[in-house]
């Protein structure tokens, strides 16, 4: 089975894109919503759950404006996720789009498990 692309919008009203940008794009913003730490040695970064890691390589990135990362033990060069900020000019909205892939069976799970990460994230920067 082959994973499906999932784009996910979660609107964070008037958060500072600066802002936001720390939180997705460091170790210690990461550390503060994403995973319990995260250690990073170039574009190497590590994140840790509990007592279990996982690590990424940092494949793509445009200051301010997206960080895209492949997990290691991924084998399609095609799959990824990416934390990008987008503005609506129109009412000064911050916008934090999600992209990540997921076997199609797993697709409402993997969507409720951003759900609860982007929930954390918000209490983080006082929404």
């Amino acid at each position: 089975m082959s994973k499906e692309k999932i784009n996910i919008e979660y609107t964070l009203l008037t958060v500072s894109p600066t802002v936001l940008w720390s939180y997705i794009s460091t170790p210690s913003g990461l550390a503060n919503w994403f995973a319990d730490d995260v250690k990073i040695s170039g574009k190497k970064f590590t994140f840790i759950w509990d007592k279990t890691s996982q690590s990424a390589e940092q494949i793509g990135c445009r200051t301010g404006v997206f960080i895209r990362f492949r997990w290691d033990d991924e084998t399609d060069n095609r799959i990824y996720f990416e934390f990008r900020i987008l503005q609506v000019e129109l009412t000064g909205d911050t916008i934090l789009e999600i992209i990540d892939f997921s076997e199609p069976d797993e697709k409402d799970e993997t969507i409720e498990l951003w759900n609860l990460q982007i929930e954390s994230l918000k209490r983080k920067i006082g929404l």
